[in-house]
């Protein structure tokens, strides 16, 4: 009988998204790492749009080669319209592909083993505070890892969390398919999100990226809706509404993208000892559109210098440090922001409408602020004013209607 292939480390990574890989660029050199990524090769297939702000990718330093900047953004519902031209902080379509085979480049230079086409099994904790885990590799690299620590970057499965009866897949979840085509005639710095019709429980966008494509996708909420997100874009590409937007479509799909991410309350407790999850496996994704990516990173590169600590120090302290950072930065903004996702998830045209033009009296700064899903005091107090003000106007309006009759 052959000899099992086992290999031994500090820190095991299951995943290489942007949390994962993140995680594993900030680590110590003198710490053992170890990253198994269930796909062929890092940053594909894509399972994301690749939405997100310039001055994050500024202050994360990465590459201006690896995202399209935006100018100008059009919001459409049925019968409204809203027009951004951004004069401060701009939206960026991500070269999704080029940005992970970046980060995990960053980690291979730290000394970090990346294993693709390898999956993870089960894991379990063995007496001498190790974890044992079980993976399959079609290549036939590995077949365990025995580790001190295990990150959960497995994404929306949580597959570690589940492996060791931590935690549970979230029970509500964003779908999303995307198609790519060739930008063509279509402008390269503009970029439309839509609801309503089109998009019935979620949105829709279309996006210009890096490499002169152009990305159209539909995202949607399960359990809220059982319509299907790829019936939905087939449907939207065949009607009209792309030349109502002022674009349009040339050539045969390039790409088909596909992926899930949690859409549930923000959970505090990210580290259970020597197991933390980081990325979606902690919910790491807005709750208006589902950005991600950003946190992914910031957060990610966070648990790596943290862990790195913890064992330099044999101290917990440094991973609780880590959690308690994540909920500072997004436990109220999570709270305020599904509940909002639970509303809007039910509009109806009409709702639609509502909301696109209430956006028309926003200021860009606080369009940003929804869109991120940045709920300050401020931000908040301002909507309300702004409603109620709405709202007075077109009682003010009626009655003296009912006055002039």
């Amino acid at each position: 009988m052959s000899q099992r292939k086992v290999l031994e480390c500090d820190v095991l990574i299951v995943g290489g998204g942007p949390a994962g890989l993140s995680v594993a660029g900030a680590l110590p050199e003198d710490v053992s790492a170890i990253v198994i990524h269930q796909d062929k090769e890092i940053g594909k297939p894509v399972r994301t749009s690749g939405g997100s702000w310039l001055s994050d990718m500024q202050r994360l330093n990465i590459p201006q080669s690896l995202f399209q900047i935006i100018d100008t953004l059009d919001i459409f519902s049925d019968n409204q319209k809203t027009h951004l031209s951004f004069q401060e902080d701009r939206p960026v379509v991500l070269d999704v592909t080029g940005l992970y085979q970046w980060l995990g480049t960053k980690a291979e230079d730290r000394g970090v083993q990346i294993f693709c086409d390898t999956k993870f099994q089960t894991t379990q904790k063995t007496d001498d505070g190790r974890f044992e885990t079980e993976v399959r590799s079609k290549a036939g690299g590995i077949e365990k890892v025995v580790s001190k620590y295990i990150v959960d970057a497995s994404g929306v499965h949580c597959a570690v969390l589940r492996s060791l009866s931590l935690g549970p897949k979230p029970v509500r979840y964003g779908v999303g398919i995307e198609y790519e085509y060739a930008l063509g005639a279509n402008d390269p710095h503009r970029a439309v999100l839509f609801v309503g019709t089109d998009a019935l429980s979620g949105y829709g966008w279309v996006f210009p990226t890096p490499d002169n494509r152009l990305r159209i996708g539909v995202g949607i909420i399960h359990p809220d809706t059982d319509l299907s997100p790829r019936e939905m874009l087939e449907g939207f590409l065949k009607s009209s509404a792309l030349k109502r937007y002022g674009m349009t479509v040339e050539g045969l799909v390039l790409q088909k993208n596909g992926g899930t991410i949690p859409s549930i309350p923000y959970d505090p407790k990210l580290v259970y000892g020597q197991v933390i999850r980081v990325g979606d496996s902690a919910n790491f994704a807005t709750p208006i559109v589902g950005e991600g990516i950003r946190i992914c990173i910031e957060f990610g590169d966070l648990l790596g210098r943290k862990l790195g600590k913890s064992l330099l120090t044999g101290s917990s302290k440094h991973l609780l440090d880590y959690e308690a950072a994540c909920q500072r930065a997004m436990a109220r903004n999570y709270r305020v922001g599904v509940s909002a996702n639970k509303r809007i998830s039910s509009y109806g045209v009409a709702d639609w409408d509502k909301s696109v033009a209430r956006l028309d009296r926003l200021n860009e700064r606080d369009v940003v602020a929804l869109l991120k899903a940045e709920f300050s005091a401020k931000l908040v107090l301002r909507t309300l004013l702004g409603l109620l003000r709405s709202r007075t106007e077109k009682c003010l309006k009626r009655l003296g209607g009912h006055r002039q009759s």
